[in-house]
């Protein structure tokens, strides 16, 4: 079983919506191109963010 790579060797993206930086999860590991944002918390205030900017 391969070993676990350290922390500051996985791949890091900033949130779309707070541009914070967070690191690549195992439960990413097949989407990680689609991935956004940093928590679901963002994900979902992701729509009344976009309707009080226009």
């Amino acid at each position: 079983m391969p070993r676990t790579p350290a922390k500051h060797n996985l791949p890091e993206k900033h949130c779309a919506l707070c541009q914070r930086p967070f690191s690549w999860r195992k439960k990413w590991a097949d989407c990680w191109d689609s991935v956004k944002y940093c928590s679901e918390r963002c994900r979902r205030s992701r729509k009344s963010n976009a309707n009080t900017a226009g």
